[in-house]
């Protein structure tokens, strides 16, 4: 095996060991020691296997490291997502790059706006997509009234 240089998210986390996602490829790798990572963290940088059996991985280089803030939000959408999600199919997923960096998905949903604000915030994917969009903070709107849920990706 030979070093992999890329995007990780930390899925899990322990003093002694973690395990991180590479966002591209979906490859897990398991850290032998943990340099201070924790869940929901984002490490650029490179891991290669360590000898001799090649199994255990380690990070050998870290070019940038920051943390997704995932943020249940008591706003609701703004009035352009609600406009959005009211042109959409239920359970249509509305995806709108936004002005800089980020990105924002709306959801026209029916019923169920808790559960899936809840599902989103806890789906490990969730934190990959905010590392691909360079994201530091992963923002959930909801408006049960409206059946609007908008997932804002925001780097700052």
């Amino acid at each position: 095996m030979t070093e992999r240089t890329g995007t990780f998210v930390v899925t899990h986390a322990e003093d002694e060991s973690a395990v991180v996602r590479d966002v591209e490829t979906a490859q897990v790798h398991t850290l032998s020691s943990n340099p201070g990572l924790e869940v929901h963290d984002v490490l650029e940088g490179t891991v290669a296997p360590e000898p001799p059996l090649e199994v255990a991985w380690e990070v050998v280089d870290v070019a940038e490291r920051r943390t997704i803030e995932l943020v249940d939000s008591d706003l609701e959408p703004t009035t352009h997502e609600k406009e959005l999600a009211a042109g959409a199919e239920v359970g249509e997923l509305i995806q709108e790059e936004r002005a800089g960096t980020g990105e924002i998905h709306v959801f026209n949903l029916e019923s169920d706006i808790e559960d899936a604000a809840q599902d989103v915030l806890e789906d490990e994917e969730t934190v990959a997509r905010a590392a691909r969009l360079e994201a530091v903070r992963v923002e959930v709107r909801r408006s049960a009234d409206d059946g609007v849920l908008s997932v804002r990706y925001l780097p700052d």
